[in-house]
């Protein structure tokens, strides 16, 4: 397929629409549904979007660059606020507590996670091997089987409840 301006354009607008919408609904905490999934995924959409619209506008891209003072001051400026959003706040300590909690929960035996979700043990062990975590005691962790956070995701589902 060419790229051409007849979908690159109306693909960015698209997805320009879909950023901005579910962003703001996600920042005035109004979100519900997918809006966050789609926020999230759909991004790609956005990506993409933006990456055709400047190969197909290239020589004006170009000029933003080179020629406008304006346009070099608006891109570094940018440039400066994304490099500040991965410097932490003061007073800012590590992560979030929810990031924090889970931790705890994978890194628990599965001993200590049980009463939480008012299970036995040994059910727990169970419905987490038809799940495809092996823990091969009572006293191993989520993060021991499960390194990665998709399958820790998975076995915190799993324990409590979340089909």
């Amino acid at each position: 397929m060419k790229i051409s301006r007849e979908w690159a354009t109306p693909l960015t607008i698209g997805a320009f629409g879909l950023m901005s919408v579910t962003g703001l609904l996600m920042f005035f905490h109004l979100d519900s549904g997918l809006n966050k999934l789609a926020h999230q995924w759909l991004s790609w959409v956005m990506i993409g979007g933006v990456a055709t619209h400047a190969i197909v506008n290239w020589p004006a891209f170009k000029r933003y660059f080179t020629s406008s003072r304006m346009g070099r001051a608006i891109i570094g400026v940018s440039a400066v606020v994304l490099a500040l959003t991965f410097v932490s706040l003061p007073g800012q300590k590590g992560p979030p507590p929810q990031v924090l909690a889970l931790r705890a929960l994978t890194k628990a035996p599965i001993a200590k996670v049980a009463p939480l979700a008012g299970r036995p043990v040994e059910e727990l062990i169970d419905e987490l091997a038809k799940a495809g975590i092996n823990l091969p005691s009572a006293n191993a962790s989520i993060d021991s089987a499960a390194p990665d956070r998709g399958l820790q995701a998975k076995a915190i589902a799993v324990i409590f409840g979340a089909k």
